[in-house]
């Protein structure tokens, strides 16, 4: 379970929401509560669930059709980043239950629009990242060794460049969207301030975000084993759970009991 200590932060662009210190593990216990969202909306949770499931299913087709690799990797990893952007939906129903509420489909596709230039602003600036991102592996492709059966030392150049870029892209575009859509959902503040704001709490809560993200990437990969199908249920859950997440790492003036 989260701490209860609280980090102060402001800076002179922008504001930036207070957020509470979180346990290392704490992530399992927003699964656990994801869950037992699931099963207190199975129906909605099936509709997102097969509706989202074709975004993993066009990147594995998108790989296939282009007859290369290269497409895979940023391309698994922006879906993973990506998808909870696109989550308003999924992130309304939990909220509705979070006021015990009974939530419907067509209030949590009117969430979309609660803040709409802030969230497909936001959703934009990742698809243009994205993009960014598999241009940069095409380039670096460039390093590979134009020799058959390389040794590492042939491909020390491409994997280290690779891992390099790769790894600054996957922390820098997850510490600004970790929590900036659902901010952006409930708050209606303007990008910036949701942006600063998620960036400032992953940066006060480092090893509970790496346990975070591990998960997903997990969750992610388990997701593509089963051909995508995994997702029909992986998908609700890391929203759901992303909710949860949002309530006990981002600090407000009343005490959230959905945690």
């Amino acid at each position: 379970m989260p701490a209860t200590q609280s980090i102060d932060k402001h800076t002179e662009f922008a504001r930036c929401f207070e957020s509470n210190k979180l346990s290392p593990f704490v992530a399992f216990h927003w699964l656990a509560l994801a869950f037992k969202d699931i099963a207190r909306a199975p129906l909605l949770s099936l509709i997102y669930g097969l509706v989202f499931t074709t975004i993993p299913a066009a990147i594995m087709w998108l790989a296939f059709e282009v007859e290369t690799h290269l497409v895979i990797l940023p391309a698994a990893v922006a879906f993973a980043l990506i998808g909870p952007a696109f989550a308003a939906g999924l992130y309304d129903v939990a909220w509705e239950l979070e006021k015990g509420h009974k939530p419907t489909l067509s209030h949590s596709l009117k969430s979309m629009f609660r803040n709409p230039a802030g969230e497909w602003g936001f959703a934009i600036l990742l698809m243009v990242i994205m993009i960014v991102w598999m241009r940069l592996a095409a380039l670096i492709h460039a390093l590979y060794p134009n020799v058959p059966n390389p040794n590492f030392e042939q491909l020390s150049a491409f994997l280290g460049l690779g891992t390099l870029v790769g790894g600054i892209l996957v922390v820098t575009v997850f510490a600004i969207s970790a929590f900036t859509p659902q901010i952006m959902m409930e708050r209606r503040v303007d990008i910036m301030t949701a942006v600063v704001s998620s960036i400032h709490a992953v940066k006060s809560n480092v090893a509970a975000m790496i346990v975070w993200g591990a998960t997903i990437g997990v969750l992610v990969i388990v997701g593509f084993l089963t051909g995508t199908a995994g997702f029909i249920v992986i998908m609700p859950l890391l929203a759901y759970a992303s909710w949860h997440g949002y309530i006990a790492t981002i600090k407000t003036k009343k005490p959230r009991k959905y945690e």
